[in-house]
């Protein structure tokens, strides 16, 4: 399984972590090949590079049933390529897993020789998973639609229950990479309506990318205050973060199916989030939140003053968030899926392998 390190900042570590130590490793003999790290250029350079001799090395040491990539667009793709490469050089199945929602720069809108290029790397996998609906349409410009199956992330319910605290909190939480496409700059309209409404009410955005681009915004507006940045957060931190707040904000542009707005409904937190890429499958209108266009600041300040306000809705959402996730994206069937999309590749793998013996 070829991964980034644990470490990295980013929801297909996420994804990934729950692997670890799971009925995954139980069933099936993973072994990872990290690919990725946080850092510069030439720290990510060094790491892919690792990657690609230990990966090689695994080919003729430890020749793997199946190989599953997780990757995404832009230099995502460029870095899996070898992989690809390496796997079809010898024979062996892959399964690419893509979990990007820029595909504009790498396909639709790239000159000819670029889609080519993207044609024959993805014509190369038995199976490519996508995370919804939407992301199987787009894809199946490339690839075959009968090789894309859609396997959407998943959440593992808390354990804690929200403190008492959060009970009359006026935390909006937002977990993630701070930037322009994941609605970041937007904040400083939301918060400057939500707190003519709900003056006490401050947002966590906890994440890295351009702060200093948001904080900005919130000068120019007189709100500084309004929207606090504790930087990436993890482990005890984070778990605080998620039980202390009332209500998640992801106000994306692009989206594929975020693991942020999966663990906060795995903490039984209500969602004011856009109807973009996979987030519709999440979030249900008037039940365990509201969905809103990209860029309409007003509408989504206009939901997040009412969950604030309203403390019999916001825990009614609430539960409607942990019923979702407990019957709809759990760890386990999640897993199923995968060992099911192992088993269909190496069943067609052997078949093709016993025609060309023929």
């Amino acid at each position: 399984m070829i991964v980034p390190q644990s470490d990295v900042k980013g929801g297909i570590a996420a994804v990934v972590n729950g692997y670890r130590g799971s009925r995954l490793e139980q069933d099936c003999e993973v072994r990872y090949v990290e690919s990725y790290c946080d850092g510069g250029r030439l720290r990510k350079f060094g790491k892919a590079l690792c990657a690609y001799l230990l990966f090689h090395r695994e080919l003729r040491k430890h020749r793997p049933d199946v190989v599953h990539i997780h990757s995404s667009f832009g230099p995502s793709f460029y870095r899996k390529m070898p992989f690809i490469l390496m796997s079809a050089g010898a024979g062996i199945p892959i399964v690419n897993h893509i979990h990007g929602s820029a595909i504009e720069e790498l396909y639709e809108r790239a000159p000819g020789w670029k889609q080519s290029l993207v044609r024959n790397i993805y014509g190369k996998c038995a199976t490519i998973i996508v995370l919804s609906h939407e992301w199987k349409e787009r894809i199946a410009q490339i690839v075959p639609r009968e090789r894309i199956v859609i396997v959407e992330n998943y959440s593992v319910l808390s354990v804690k229950a929200p403190t008492k605290e959060s009970a009359a909190s006026k935390q909006i939480l937002f977990l993630g990479v701070i930037e322009k496409d994941k609605g970041c700059f937007d904040f400083p309209a939301i918060m400057e309506e939500v707190r003519a409404e709900v003056p006490q009410a401050r947002l966590l955005s906890a994440g890295v990318g351009d702060i200093h681009g948001v904080q900005n915004l919130l000068r120019q507006r007189g709100q500084e205050e309004a929207v606090l940045f504790p930087g990436w957060i993890r482990g005890q931190e984070k778990d605080r973060a998620l039980r202390e707040s009332a209500v998640f904000l992801l106000p994306s542009y692009h989206e594929a199916m975020p693991m942020s707005v999966l663990e906060a409904m795995g903490y039984g937190l209500p969602i004011v989030s856009t109807n973009v890429g996979g987030i519709p499958r999440l979030v249900e209108e008037g039940r365990n939140g509201f969905l809103l266009a990209p860029g309409d600041t007003a509408g989504m300040a206009k939901a997040l003053v009412c969950l604030l306000n309203e403390e019999e809705r916001r825990e009614r959402y609430g539960k409607e968030s942990l019923r979702l996730v407990r019957e709809k994206f759990g760890l386990e069937e999640h897993i199923s899926r995968l060992e099911k999309i192992y088993g269909r590749v190496l069943k067609q793998a052997e078949t093709e392998a016993a025609k060309a013996g023929e």
